[in-house]
């Protein structure tokens, strides 16, 4: 059972109904139910979240993977954080600017460089 996943799933549960919730609230205060209705700041919330929903699921199912291929915890532990400091820079970044922002930059880069290196753990221990 991928306990320490359940973790990083928690964290990143949280993290993904934050930013829900941000969109939620200019939602409301615009009156603005469906699509982002020309409003900047709501459309950047909408990717803000957007973006964590379509890359937290695969990390995270390649996190549960690499608990149950049995990994040892330590290498979970390090992937796990450094999705979730990673996801978190990334929606920050995002979030103070509509360009190019530093945190935005760190974010992508370090999820991608966790994705690829967990992609490189499970592909060593099927070739195994």
């Amino acid at each position: 059972m991928p306990v320490i996943t359940g973790l990083y799933a928690a964290l990143a549960a949280l993290l993904v109904v934050f930013l829900g919730y941000r969109v939620a609230v200019v939602r409301l205060a615009r009156q603005i139910a469906l699509g982002a209705g020309g409003d900047r700041m709501l459309e950047q919330r909408m990717r803000v979240h957007g973006n964590a929903v379509e890359y937290l699921p695969l990390a995270l199912l390649q996190l549960a993977l690499l608990e149950l291929t049995g990994h040892a915890g330590w290498i979970v532990h390090l992937c796990g954080a450094a999705l979730i400091v990673s996801r978190l820079l990334h929606a920050w970044g995002l979030s103070r600017h509509y360009g190019k922002s530093v945190g935005r930059l760190l974010g992508i880069v370090g999820t991608w460089g966790v994705m690829m290196a967990m992609a490189v753990l499970l592909l060593v221990r099927f070739a195994a």
